[in-house]
């Protein structure tokens, strides 16, 4: 992951992303870069767009938040619980204390 960050950080900056700056980062950041992990890395992203796939990357943690809390199903299961949640009614001001006084005479 740490081979992502690097690119991500190189865009972040405005630099050119290649073997070499990534490797930099990498060695900067105290990690041995493997050649054949950031060679595969530069050939990956030759069709990506970084600057979308991070604004997307950004939006998606809050839409698999959901999924994540309802035990790791898909967003199918994701759907009714955030439903539920979003019918619920707010709570009285009395916050349900009203009922105490019957139980004492």
């Amino acid at each position: 992951m740490e081979y992502v960050y690097a690119a991500m950080l190189l865009h972040s900056a405005e630099k050119n992303i290649d073997e070499d700056a990534v490797s930099a980062v990498l060695t900067a950041a105290g990690v041995d870069a493997d050649g054949a992990r950031v060679k595969a890395l530069i050939a990956s992203l030759g069709s990506v767009d970084i600057g979308e796939a991070m604004a997307t990357a950004v939006a998606a943690p809050v839409a698999s938040a959901a999924p994540a809390a309802a035990g790791g199903g898909g967003a199918a299961e994701a759907a009714p619980v955030e439903e539920a949640a979003a019918e619920e009614e707010p709570e009285e001001e009395g916050g349900g204390f009203e009922g105490l006084g019957s139980l004492f005479g």
